[in-house]
């Protein structure tokens, strides 16, 4: 790799930031439904795979012990973690439903789930829309364009690219975005 295809591809990862402003309205929207999920006592649960599962981790951790200020923990759990609950799952009955399980066995009427997907399309996070819709269970994705979350979801933030590298990056600003505005809500 050369000078000039580092130089196309932090003009690429600027392009698909710039486009953000397009989804602004939907960004400050997934935030309200969160602070009430939150402000009413309920808990947000983040699910994902690969560099999302990791993006899950990290958005639960802001909230449980701070982002920018000093404030109370808020009840943010990663379905990403127990691995003894994952392999568990995986082994008897399918990696599909590692995180489906987890909500329904943690999730109740109030609380938010949240899944990351690049895609839109992850097994495993479209069962958990499922379950968690059946539960009354209100439903955020975080995805690229396109994909079956599109329609499953109570709130959508989509970024507007193809591409799964310059994806994650968004997803990483959103995250850091919706964490700033929960903080001064509270």
């Amino acid at each position: 790799m050369d000078m000039d295809d580092i130089h196309s591809i932090i003009n690429e990862s600027i392009e698909v930031h710039q486009r953000l402003g397009g989804i602004i309205g939907a960004i400050s929207r997934v935030s309200d439904v969160m602070l009430e999920c939150i402000n009413t006592g309920g808990k947000v649960m983040f699910a994902g795979n690969g560099g999302s599962a990791g993006d899950a981790q990290h958005f639960a951790a802001e909230l449980v012990n701070r982002f920018l200020r000093e404030r109370r923990p808020i009840a943010g759990m990663a379905l990403t973690t127990d691995t003894s609950i994952i392999t568990a799952v995986a082994n008897d009955y399918s990696f599909d439903e590692i995180f489906s399980k987890q909500v329904s066995a943690f999730g109740k009427k109030g609380d938010c789930f949240f899944g990351i997907s690049t895609s839109g399309n992850s097994k495993n996070i479209v069962r958990a829309i499922s379950e968690a819709s059946s539960m009354g269970i209100t439903t955020i994705g975080l995805t690229g364009e396109h994909g079956r979350m599109e329609t499953m979801v109570d709130h959508l933030i989509a970024v507007p690219s193809g591409s799964t590298p310059r994806i994650q990056e968004a997803h990483i600003l959103i995250i850091h975005i919706l964490c700033g505005i929960i903080e001064e809500g509270l």
